[in-house]
């Protein structure tokens, strides 16, 4: 099951001409989608743009309307090559990936799209994952739409503008013959808005007629001598086809020009931070009326020269507000400058930030120095945001900064009640008998393992290459073997023969955990060909040990519930010391908490209003018992799972205690018990709704409890505590 659904406001995509379509960017993307025409769609999953997978995914029945195919992608990569369908046929396609790492899986086919060319439109949208909330390594597309010229939109962040995109993405990619990247910041993809619906279209030319009336051409394909007139054509003809058609439909934009003797350009993207920057300083409203000339890039790449060159020539000064490093438009821009023989001086990274997401307080600062050296007059020094005055200046400022040692920080971890938590502590405790060994870690949930309290992992290198990440320490000499683990969708996005392929292949004795959680956890829940979940439209119920099974592992086994720590702590050490040769896979299942929270919660409350019987679990900590070891917490870390103060007036050590947040997980339990640390661990039943037997139960353990107690307390008469 996805973590969000929109099978409700699917149903707005129906929405016709001149009517107002209210949502969320992603839901806007799919219809512009279907206004503009589109016959296929695939993607993979991941943040940012992973809910548009999603919203296509729930509106099933109004893509079949339409004629449109659409498809969950095993990768970036299937999803790439997909486009193929556009080469030779008037067909509009679209993928949808997270970049950069998306882009990354998917290089090879897209390179290979971009050297062909495309008939059809052919548009590739992703979720640039970048700055302060992003989860990957800090890179942009740019780069990569350079290196194969693969046009890039970075339309202004208002839906108006992001499905204006969508349309104009598929007519410049279909007049220059080249794919076109559609860039969505990650604010981007979530923001909610207006715009003024068009009526859906069935393409012209279907699926069908391309299958049934197929064709080709050898120059298409990448293949010498062809692949060396690619190259030719696309600086000859592509190239200013696309700039021809960029300068036509003033798909760029040119706000106040003329109003002052310098002026700013900026990526589409980052058009609200500036806005609100110069609100900020008084050189703008919030609607965008500014005092200073706006230059708005909403094709970032190619950059036109005409255009540059005319905002420029008239200018004293230019400040180029570009995100991201390297410095890519302000060294084209200041090449352009310099051929065109135009002096005007260009800013950009030596005023603002060299790397990292550009906020507004960044952007502020930098629009600051800018304005001083061209217009001091414009501002009111007096009057200026407090973001950018001296802290001591500042109203109700702090005047120092604590040091950092002295801020407690707050990695992220796993989830309350996470059923690869019990992975990793079992595996502490496995590795207690066995010694420590190279742990190569992967993409996904479980890479929390990296950090406290579990410290276990030494790299990642890409999502489904943790087997492969740990291939090169291979030394049948050696009495340790290697450990990598993958999730169930890395495993299936290319884990399977990248990481244990290729570890039977090469006869590696390693050891490899699957962790299956029954659908793709770290992306959002989307089901996969081992999720346990049916479905209408997809092949499920695929083992993964079946699977490996299929391609050679000898020595595979599936824990069924990951929470048995003694079980599979035992299974970790026989992995790790049986005689046995060959790569070792073990299958970690249990469901991810957190989805299973989500589907079951409201069934609960549900249950509980009728005022059916509903019994919650949740652990607690005896305090008369717990001696303030703390091992549990060492080897268990669940965010519920804290100290207190000792009751006992004689010990000072504070004791374990579990919070209102349990779920009832019974890791702390498993835990103590594997570790055979102590019986201070209880468990306790929450009955809503209790039947006649659960409170006669209830009044005849009070009894007993109370009559033990008193005899406790007439024995205590006497003693001075």
């Amino acid at each position: 099951m996805a973590e969000r659904s929109f099978a409700t406001e699917v149903g707005k995509l129906r929405a016709g001409a001149g009517e107002e379509f209210f949502g969320e960017g992603i839901l806007a993307v799919t219809k512009a989608l279907l206004q503009s025409g589109v016959s296929y769609v695939g993607g993979y999953q991941g943040a940012p743009i992973s809910h548009l997978m999603d919203v296509l995914g729930d509106a099933k029945e109004v893509l079949d309307e339409l004629g449109v195919h659409f498809e969950n992608s095993a990768s970036e990569a299937t999803a790439a090559a997909s486009l193929a369908a556009s080469v030779y046929y008037p067909l509009r396609g679209a993928i949808t990936f997270k970049s950069t790492v998306g882009t990354n899986v998917a290089s090879d086919a897209l390179a290979n799209l971009a050297s062909g060319g495309v008939t059809g439109g052919a548009l590739i949208i992703v979720g640039e994952d970048y700055g302060e909330g992003s989860s990957i390594m800090q890179e942009r597309s740019h780069a990569f739409a350079m290196k194969s010229q693969i046009w890039l939109l970075d339309p202004r962040p208002n839906l108006t503008a992001i499905v204006d995109s969508v349309d104009i993405g598929f007519r410049l990619s279909e007049a220059s013959n080249s794919p076109v990247m559609l860039q969505l910041r990650l604010r981007s993809c979530h923001l909610h808005g207006r715009f003024i619906a068009k009526d859906n279209v069935k393409p012209e030319f279907t699926l069908r007629d391309a299958m049934e009336n197929p064709l080709r051409d050898t120059n298409r394909i990448v293949l010498p001598p062809a692949s060396f007139m690619h190259e030719q054509e696309k600086v000859t003809k592509r190239w200013p086809a696309a700039v021809k058609f960029i300068k036509d439909n003033k798909i760029n934009e040119f706000f106040a020009d003329g109003t002052q003797d310098f002026g700013i350009v900026m990526q589409g993207g980052l058009y609200n931070t500036v806005i609100r920057s110069l609100q900020l300083l008084g050189l703008s409203d919030v609607y965008g009326n500014s005092k200073i000339p706006l230059y708005i890039l909403n094709v970032t790449y190619p950059i036109v020269d005409d255009e540059v060159v005319e905002f420029a020539k008239s200018k004293k000064g230019i400040l180029l507000v570009e995100e991201g490093q390297p410095d890519y438009i302000e060294q084209n821009i200041n090449a352009i400058l310099r051929r065109a023989g135009v002096h005007t001086a260009l800013h950009g990274k030596d005023l603002l930030p060299i790397a990292g997401e550009y906020t507004p307080a960044s952007v502020t600062k930098g629009i600051l120095e800018f304005v001083k050296k061209f217009g001091p007059e414009l501002l009111d020094q007096n009057n200026l945001p407090a973001i950018v005055r001296p802290d001591g200046d500042k109203p109700n400022s702090i005047k120092s900064v604590a040091p950092t040692e002295q801020i407690h920080g707050r990695p992220p971890s796993f989830c309350t009640g996470c059923p690869e938590r019990p992975i990793f502590t079992a595996l502490k405790l496995a590795e207690k008998e066995t010694g420590k060994h190279h742990i190569s870690a992967d993409i996904g949930c479980h890479l929390f393992s990296i950090l406290p309290p579990f410290n276990i992992g030494a790299t990642t290198m890409g999502y489904g290459l943790g087997a492969a990440g740990a291939s090169a320490l291979h030394d049948l000499d050696s009495d340790k073997r290697t450990i990598s683990f993958m999730g169930d969708g890395g495993f299936w996005h290319n884990g399977l023969t990248s990481g244990i392929g290729n570890a039977v292949f090469n006869k590696s004795d390693g050891l490899v955990v699957v962790v299956d959680n029954a659908y793709s956890a770290a992306t959002g829940g989307q089901d996969i060909l081992s999720s346990s979940a049916s479905s209408e439209i997809r092949s499920t119920k695929h083992p993964i040990e079946r699977a490996v099974r299929g391609i050679g592992v000898e020595w595979a086994k599936t824990v069924s519930n990951t929470f048995k720590v003694h079980e599979m702590k035992n299974i970790f050490k026989d992995a790790l010391t049986t005689k046995e040769l060959g790569p070792k896979v073990i299958v970690a299942q249990s469901e991810c908490t957190l989805n299973k929270t989500r589907r079951e919660r409201p069934l609960m409350a549900k249950r509980v209003k009728e005022g059916k019987r509903v019994v919650r679990e949740r652990f607690g900590v005896d305090p008369d018992t717990c001696t303030g070891d703390h091992s549990c917490i060492r080897l268990n870390g669940c965010p519920s799972l804290t100290i207190a103060a000792n009751p006992d007036p004689m010990r000072k050590d504070p004791v374990a205690t579990v919070l209102n947040t349990c779920v009832g997980c019974g890791l702390c339990g498993e835990a103590a018990h594997a570790a055979v640390l102590c019986p201070s661990f209880y468990k306790t039943s929450i009955i809503s709704n209790p039947s006649i037997w659960d409170r006669t139960k209830l009044r005849f353990r009070n009894l007993i409890i109370g009559a033990l107690q008193n005899g406790i307390e007439r024995r205590l008469v006497g003693i001075d505590a």
